[in-house]
């Protein structure tokens, strides 16, 4: 597991780029870049449990189950991976989530004359290096476009 960090500077106030970040409508519009169907269910409030979801190409329902470690809005959000979601099925056991089970992902926000530096901090396995490298950043640009426009 390898931690890798991602930056952008967003050209608009911390609360809006918190916002569009973590909003049901405008989150599926930037990680639309991992999955054109992203989307999650449950909160952002620290120490709930949050899916983050997508149709497969085949149709399937997938994606990663975790718990919101820490929100504070507008500074920090940090997420712990707990399992992944199979169709109907939660998965939190077994080798399927042994490389990853208790990563984290984490959004570091600070404002400096309404420029928001965005920092994430994310543990990424071997199998999945290449993949995040290539696409968050395309994530992060779609974000930023949300927040400047």
């Amino acid at each position: 597991m390898e931690r890798v960090q991602f930056k952008t500077s967003i050209n608009a106030g911390v609360k809006k780029v918190y916002d569009t970040m973590l909003g049901q409508d405008t989150f599926k519009q930037w990680t639309a870049a991992f999955n054109p169907t992203s989307d999650f269910e449950g909160s952002w409030k620290k120490g709930s449990k949050i899916a983050f979801t997508g149709i497969s190409k085949t149709g399937k329902r997938e994606g990663m189950l975790g718990v919101i470690e820490e929100n504070i809005p507008e500074q920090f959000v940090s997420i712990k991976y707990s399992g992944l979601i199979d169709g109907d099925r939660e998965i939190t056991e077994g080798p399927d989530v042994a490389d990853w089970a208790g990563s984290h992902e984490n959004y570091t926000f600070e404002e400096n004359n309404g420029l928001t530096e965005l920092t994430v901090d994310i543990d990424i396995n071997d199998e999945m290096r290449e993949y995040f490298k290539s696409t968050y950043p395309k994530a992060l640009a779609l974000l930023k476009n949300l927040c400047e426009a």
